[in-house]
């Protein structure tokens, strides 16, 4: 199925103070969420000596990299409708950002 029309934001979405606020907050985010989590996997294995490709060790990541997620997007429900994914703001530049807040 071809596209009809491809629909690219205007200049002005992309200096509007809420829309940077919104990519700003996501960015950081993704930086806490990344950080978080491995720094987490890093501790973990310093402090068991090396055991974190056990069982616990991959279920306290998979719980650390959760923790870390759900409290980035509850930080950015209300600036950035809770994405912390920088592919979707990227993606909602692209088609325009004000259609969707």
């Amino acid at each position: 199925m071809p596209f009809k029309t491809i629909h690219i934001g205007r200049l002005e979405e992309l200096t509007h103070p809420d829309n940077l606020k919104a990519a700003l907050a996501e960015f950081i985010l993704t930086l806490i969420f990344v950080f978080v989590g491995e720094g987490f996997g890093m501790a973990f294995n310093k402090l068991t000596d090396n055991a974190s490709t056990t069982l616990a060790g991959l279920m306290a990541a998979a719980l650390a990299h959760a923790f870390s997620l759900f409290v980035a997007v509850s930080v950015s429900t209300n600036i950035s409708d809770g994405h912390v994914n920088p592919a979707v703001t990227f993606g909602f530049f692209v088609d325009g950002l004000s259609r969707y807040m």
